[in-house]
C-alpha cells in the first residue's frame, strides 16, 4: 500500500479560522454494488485579507475534509482590503457558468450576498461590500468564481501598481 504524506501548511494556525461550506455524499455504481465517497469544501482565513479554498474527496466525511483542510491552507492567497473594510473596486468572477459580481460599499453597510459568496467574503475579512451571483447555483462553481474575484482584484492592484505614471 502506498503512504501518502499530506504537508501541513503554515504550522502557525491559531489565527485561521476554517469554515465548512459543504460535505457532498457522491456514490458511484459498480457491478459489485454501491461505491460511497465523500467530497468537502472548505474555505480558509485570517479576516485580514488572507484566504484560500480546498476541495477534496475522501472514502469518509474525516479523511475528506482533512485533505481539504490542507489544500485550503496550500491555496491561500492574499487580497487587498481597504480601513473600511472594504474592496478597493468593482470586480467579476468567473468559473464555469457562474458569474459573481462585488461591488465596494461604505462603512456600515454590511456584507450583501448570498450563499457561499458570504461565507468567503466573512472569512476573508470583507464587512462592507455588495455581491450578487448571476448563472448557475451549483455551489462549488460559485465558490470557484467568488475566488476568482478576489484574485483579479489583486491581480488588478498590482497592474496599477507597476503601470502608475506621475504627470
Amino acid at each position: 500500500m502506498k503512504k501518502i504524506f499530506l504537508k501541513t501548511y503554515n504550522k502557525n494556525k491559531i489565527d485561521f479560522i476554517e469554515k465548512i461550506i459543504k460535505i457532498r455524499k457522491v456514490m458511484h455504481v459498480l457491478k459489485k454494488g454501491k461505491k460511497i465517497n465523500f467530497q468537502a469544501i472548505i474555505v480558509t482565513g485570517n479576516q485580514k485579507g488572507k484566504i484560500g479554498l480546498g476541495i477534496a474527496k475522501g472514502n469518509d466525511t474525516s479523511s475528506a475534509i482533512f485533505k481539504a483542510k490542507n489544500k485550503s491552507y496550500k491555496n491561500l492567497f492574499e487580497i487587498p482590503i481597504t480601513k473600511s473594510k472594504s474592496i478597493y473596486t468593482s470586480v467579476i468572477g468567473e468559473h464555469s457558468s457562474s458569474k459573481v459580481f462585488l461591488k465596494p460599499s461604505i462603512e456600515g453597510f454590511g456584507v450583501i450576498a448570498g450563499g457561499s459568496t458570504k461565507l468567503i467574503l466573512q472569512i476573508a475579512g470583507i464587512k462592507n461590500i455588495s455581491a450578487k451571483q448571476v448563472g448557475s447555483r451549483n455551489l462549488l462553481n460559485n465558490s470557484y468564481a467568488s475566488i476568482n474575484a478576489l484574485k483579479n482584484l489583486s491581480i488588478i492592484l498590482e497592474y496599477d501598481k507597476n503601470n502608475y505614471r506621475y504627470n
